[in-house]
């Protein structure tokens, strides 16, 4: 006896582009973009929050009443921030490092994960173990700054450059989309065909996986853009010091009461709370602009391995 199709019943339709539309709107929906919204919210208040502090006077600052829309607003903070020229040199500077950090970076990360994911590699699980210890194990900063010293890297811009250019992490997310995306079949047929590792991994390879590029690169780009703890312990040369660093001196400065260390068009008049949000915005406001440009292969890369087709 033949089976009678039974139709079932779905909460989502296949439109005609191929994409997924609900059709029915449960309570567990209406619960989960709740929860997300919520999130959401918790993510964008405190920007909000430091934005308003930021142009808001110190009187109202100190007296906490400026919560998300500004009161009394003035831009003395930034200009604060501004009127050293030397900070205004470091921001330069700290973009042409975060380039090259970031170009060196990817550099290093395609070349490893790429032969790691590739099957035919011998000995890829040993290699790939090797290459995952320091994800999980460190010398300690005392070992570094030896190491830094003997390779004489201390006070030059290179030494924010090359000891973080491999990310175990990075190399580990980029080699598993590798993986998961790049079948063995097409590399075989690309070989047949006389194509060479090179060939198959610049015009293969790296035009299927935008958005692994995208992401890492964005992994790259903010963890050097955010950080300054390597700047604080190897350089010393004014000229060299990235503006993270030196908004975290004029925060200091400022809590201290002591700005001796900055120009006197630079010196402090805003009070540490407004100055330190002016500072974050000031520090974050780059990433902000450049977000929206990769966020189509951020988000897809982010979702490496959530499903498997």
């Amino acid at each position: 006896m033949k089976k009678k199709n039974v139709p079932i019943e779905r909460d989502a339709e296949i439109t005609v582009d191929g994409s997924h539309a609900i059709s029915k709107f449960r309570l567990s929906d209406f619960l989960m973009m709740l929860f997300i919204g919520i999130l959401s919210l918790t993510c964008i208040f405190p920007f909000i929050h430091i934005a308003a502090k930021s142009i808001s006077s110190n009187n109202k600052v100190v007296a906490k009443l400026v919560y998300f829309i500004p009161k009394e607003i003035t831009l003395e903070a930034y200009r604060a921030i501004i009127a050293d020229a030397g900070l205004t040199r470091s921001m330069g500077y700290s973009l042409i490092v975060t380039l090259i950090f970031t170009a060196l970076g990817m550099f290093v990360c395609i070349c490893g994960a790429y032969p790691l994911s590739r099957t035919r590699l011998k000995g890829r699980k040993w290699l790939t173990f090797l290459l995952m210890v320091p994800m999980y194990f460190g010398a300690g900063l005392i070992p570094s700054y030896l190491l830094m010293s003997s390779y004489n890297l201390l006070d030059n811009m290179w030494v924010l450059i090359l000891p973080l250019i491999y990310s175990a992490y990075n190399l580990l997310i980029m080699k598993t989309y590798f993986l998961n995306s790049i079948p063995d079949s097409l590399e075989e047929s690309a070989f047949l065909d006389g194509a060479t590792n090179f060939q198959i991994l610049t015009k293969i390879v790296l035009p299927l996986s935008k958005p692994i590029l995208a992401t890492i690169s964005l992994f790259y780009a903010v963890g050097r853009w955010n950080s300054y703890a390597d700047n604080m312990y190897y350089i010393r040369s004014e000229n060299l010091k990235m503006v993270q660093y030196k908004l975290y001196q004029m925060v200091a400065s400022a809590q201290e009461a002591q700005t001796s260390a900055m120009s006197d068009a630079a010196a402090v008049t805003s009070t540490p709370e407004v100055l330190q949000a002016a500072s974050v915005m000031f520090i974050t406001i780059p990433i902000i602009c450049i977000y929206p440009f990769l966020q189509k292969y951020f988000v897809k890369g982010t979702m490496i391995g959530a499903v498997k087709g």
